[in-house]
């Protein structure tokens, strides 16, 4: 009897063990508040997404019957967007994703808030929703990335007893949640938030990022409902004659997406001669010439360069409306353009349209294969190029395209873009432009804490010594910022 008595003793204690954490309120708790969050974020992308779509169509509306109105709209839209973003919304400017990267390279609070805010989350879409209205070549995706980054983050607090989970997790987090709700791809989501945001450190923020994915998909899916971004397209290739549309899409996409690469990075560092120090100078008004010159490409083109391109690239996947042979060289000057303005919008989206120009110029040299199934393959090559992340690529053009016949020389088509790629531009586009916004955020912080304070009334008098607040004689110290231009950074 006494030992059964002891037996029974040990399994109510090992069953309050088990019960105690499913019934403790703060693991509930904490729980609500990452679903909550992620739903939040889901809701801001599809509301981001819907709004999109009208300022899309607004956009044609107004130069269907008078396309000369886009010499207006266009640089009035790039010059007001530039100023806003420069004047009141730190942080909003160009795609998101270097924004997310750069917070979640950085341990400090006040750095991270520079970059990643509810208020540069809500601004966000606004911004881009007028460059998209202005007719600029701005996609939502990279947005989307810091949007949910910055709701995600909403979540770190400095208590330990208090801590959900950590701040560099959630960002990563939120980073994924935005690309699953912005395309509808749960698995691209995560794969981005392995490959991309967690390129140099272990991929850690497991359970958080599936649920952030997992339950920012379950708002698309009962918002949207279960659509794929490009519809569905049965192209497919055969073996062993599919080899030479892979490798032909995998080289020519490599060369053109890590050219571009060095391109925009070079851009980010300044343009050379006078026009540099026009951008540097008056950045609105180089705004508006950039605004200006998109409207004259998009008049030239027919009006297929404005927005995201998503419209021409599915017309062309569907066989209703073919790409001009020039979309792919003018597509990619709208992108510069806009990404030498600075105004706020990604560079994501509009990259497909420009691997799916890729895709439909190459058909035209390999005639006897299916167009649609060249157009996918030119999409992930140069995606897979400008970003070097060629598993979430391919995964990304798979859910969008809902091919999976197209698996293998999709995944086959990636790993040679990317090889071209790194051959060409060693450091990716978003770490690469995510080390500047990192020292800018710091330098913000910095001069912040170093501002003096009010001086005590009087103490400035005669014989009176000098606040202690004034710096004293020599160099002023250095900000407590990363390297000079960043380990990766001097790579490219």
């Amino acid at each position: 009897m006494a030992a059964r008595g002891r037996a029974f003793a040990r399994l109510l204690r090992g069953g309050r063990r088990y019960a105690l954490p499913w019934l403790s309120l703060r693991r509930w708790r904490v729980r609500l508040l990452l679903v909550g969050a992620a739903l939040l974020a889901g809701l801001i992308a599809i509301a981001f997404a819907i709004g999109a779509e009208l300022a899309i169509a607004t956009h044609a509306a107004l130069i269907h019957e008078r396309p000369w109105l886009t010499l207006l709209i266009a640089p009035a839209g790039f010059a007001a967007l530039a100023w806003v973003s420069r004047r009141f919304f730190h942080g909003t400017e160009g795609s998101g994703i270097p924004q997310a990267i750069a917070a979640s390279m950085s341990d400090d609070g006040q750095v991270r808030r520079q970059l990643l805010s509810l208020r540069i989350a809500l601004a966000k879409v606004f911004l881009t929703l007028g460059g998209l209205l202005s007719g600029a070549s701005v996609g939502r995706e990279g947005p989307s990335v810091q949007i949910g980054a910055s709701v995600m983050h909403l979540l770190a607090s400095r208590k330990r007893h208090r801590r959900i989970a950590s701040s560099r997790d959630l960002i990563v987090a939120g980073s994924g949640a935005g690309i699953a709700a912005a395309f509808n791809t749960p698995l691209g989501g995560i794969m981005f938030a392995i490959e991309e945001m967690c390129r140099y450190r272990a991929f850690q923020a497991n359970s958080t990022t599936l649920t952030a994915v997992i339950f920012a998909g379950l708002m698309s899916l009962a918002v949207l409902g279960n659509y794929t971004y490009f519809g569905r397209t049965l192209a497919s290739l055969g073996w062993p004659d599919g080899v030479w549309p892979v490798l032909a899409c995998g080289v020519a996409g490599g060369l053109l997406g890590g050219i571009f690469t060095r391109v925009l990075v070079a851009s980010s560092r300044g343009l050379p001669g006078r026009l540099g120090r026009i951008a540097e100078g008056q950045p609105v008004a180089f705004a508006a010439m950039c605004g200006l010159l998109t409207a004259l490409i998009g008049l030239a083109s027919g009006g297929v360069t404005y927005g995201t391109g998503y419209a021409e690239s599915k017309a062309a996947l569907e066989g209703s409306a073919a790409l001009p042979v020039a979309f792919t060289l003018m597509k990619l000057a709208v992108i510069w353009l806009v990404f030498a303005s600075k105004i706020p919008g990604g560079i994501f989206a509009p990259a497909l349209a420009v691997g799916a120009g890729l895709g439909s110029d190459l058909a035209l040299l390999l005639p006897g294969e299916q167009d649609a199934a060249i157009l996918v393959l030119g999409m992930v090559a140069f995606l897979a190029a400008m970003t070097q992340t060629p598993i979430t690529s391919f995964v990304i053009v798979m859910e969008m395209t809902a091919n999976h016949q197209m698996l293998l020389p999709l995944m086959a088509t990636a790993v040679v873009a990317h090889g071209v790629a790194r051959s060409v531009a060693p450091v990716p586009l978003y770490h690469a432009l995510s080390h500047p916004w990192l020292r800018r955020a710091e330098k913000r912080v910095h001069e912040k804490r170093q501002r003096p304070a009010h001086p005590p009334e009087g103490a400035q008098g005669a014989g009176a010594p000098k606040a202690t607040a004034e710096p004293a004689a020599g160099p002023t110290p250095a900000p407590p910022s990363s390297a000079d231009a960043g380990a990766a950074d001097q790579r490219l």
